[in-house]
């Protein structure tokens, strides 16, 4: 019946109102439909106006309260016409690229493939144990320069240079072929000839206590290893080597000191050739200057010749008997660097004598210097050298055997009375 009479309804309003039968259109003439006649002149138009007016409050209350979301709605609705046909392009266009995106990580990943080999992959590989290991790579930089401070400082600490030069050495046989390693080695290498020519220049110190020497042929023991291109047949070779730098460096301290006697020297030449211009046949009386010069060579000669030997002998116990032990060329054992550095020091002392002595003819002077000279030829005969029989062949003029004669009497006397009065001292000390 809702059917009918919407038919009905529709049939007599315009075209422009004709639309389909909705769900509430229908509700709403069945409801019609039930009631009485006289209700829809009485109380149907009121109800309908109050429900309009409801309507109208509910929708005004709503555009009051959410009148900008419908607002932004709205515009957003009118957007729409554009977006859409906007979003339907991009995602055309992101189909499109889908397969160049998956044929990319293909070959990124196919080119940097830690089991692929890369040029770009080992280089960022090296990187990063660089920056992982940059500590110690610092720490490793910085051995040279710890290296010359520890030898350069002042006093040098020569025990913590060695330690350190160990240290570059074992890195470098750990890491033959590094670049950087083979560096700080070579530094390491002139750092350690700074060193040794420092040590030798200690050698050369007018005043070396055995302490000092000591010390000094310590540390080039542990230097001498790193010095030689190729290792020492042993040990032994290794002291000769040590002992005759020793001697050479000691030797060098004595010629400095006698040489800075140029001056005295100097005037005792002046004598000598006045004597010349004299002749034999005058009396010459002349010398002081020459004594003076050769008081002073004897007495540093003595003291240098006999701390010489006796530092060698106190640094290398064992230089005697290791020719008994090793032999060179397997026919005769080789000497020690002590067993002719004697003769060389007294073969210097005879050949000033020999030149100078002459022009000494006051014989107290000789006769002081004579004994000054057996004095050392005594003190050197403690260790071994003693050259007493070679100043018999001095040339001290017509009468010096008689007078050789007598400072050897004289010096032999009171090398006796020495020689008790030390002997009775050790006896009381003994009983003591």
């Amino acid at each position: 019946m809702a059917d009918t009479l919407y038919d009905l309804l529709t049939d007599s309003a315009s075209v422009s109102l004709k639309r389909p039968a909705d769900a509430t259109s229908l509700e709403y003439l069945r409801t019609l439909a039930s009631k009485p006649l006289s209700s829809l002149a009485t109380s149907e138009p009121q109800a309908l106006s109050q429900t309009s007016h409801s309507l109208l409050l509910s929708l005004q209350a709503l555009s009051k309260k959410s009148h900008k979301p419908i607002i932004d709605s709205a515009t957003h609705h009118a957007t729409l016409r554009t977006s859409l046909p906007a979003l339907a392009a991009s995602a055309n266009d992101l189909r499109n690229a889908i397969p160049k995106l998956d044929d990319s990580v293909v070959k990124f990943s196919t080119t940097y493939n830690k089991s692929a080999d890369n040029d770009v992959l080992a280089r960022r590989k090296q990187a990063m144990l660089l920056s992982r290991n940059v500590e110690r790579l610092v720490d490793v930089l910085e051995l040279p320069t710890y290296l010359t401070s520890a030898i350069t400082s002042q006093p040098p600490n020569y025990a913590s240079a060695l330690d350190l030069n160990g240290h570059i050495r074992r890195l470098h046989s750990l890491y033959p072929t590094s670049p950087l390693v083979s560096s700080i080695s070579a530094s390491a290498d002139e750092a350690m000839r700074l060193m040794a020519s420092n040590l030798l220049q200690s050698l050369k110190s007018p005043s070396l206590k055995l302490a000092a020497s000591l010390r000094t042929i310590s540390f080039l023991r542990r230097l001498l290893p790193d010095l030689v291109s190729s290792p020492l047949p042993s040990s032994q070779s290794s002291e000769r080597v040590l002992g005759g730098l020793f001697l050479v460096s000691r030797l060098a301290t004595l010629t400095t000191q006698l040489e800075a006697l140029a001056p005295l020297r100097d005037l005792a030449d002046q004598e000598r050739a006045r004597q010349k211009t004299i002749g034999a046949n005058n009396t010459w009386s002349g010398g002081q200057q020459t004594e003076r010069y050769l008081k002073r060579y004897v007495e540093i000669f003595r003291e240098q010749s006999f701390a010489i030997v006796s530092m060698f002998r106190s640094i290398f116990p064992s230089a005697d008997g290791a020719a008994n032990g090793e032999k060179g060329d397997g026919l005769e054992p080789l000497p020690s660097a002590l067993s002719t550095f004697p003769l060389y020091l007294v073969d210097i002392l005879m050949e000033t004598l020999r030149t100078y002595l002459p022009t000494v003819k006051d014989q107290a002077s000789r006769d002081s210097l004579l004994t000054q000279v057996l004095y050392c030829a005594s003190s050197l005969g403690r260790l071994g050298g003693d050259f007493g029989l070679f100043l018999a062949g001095l040339d001290v003029g017509q009468d010096g055997e008689e007078e050789w004669v007598e400072v050897v009497k004289r010096h032999r006397l009171l090398a006796g009375r020495l020689e008790s009065i030390v002997g009775e001292k050790e006896k009381h000390h003994v009983k003591a």
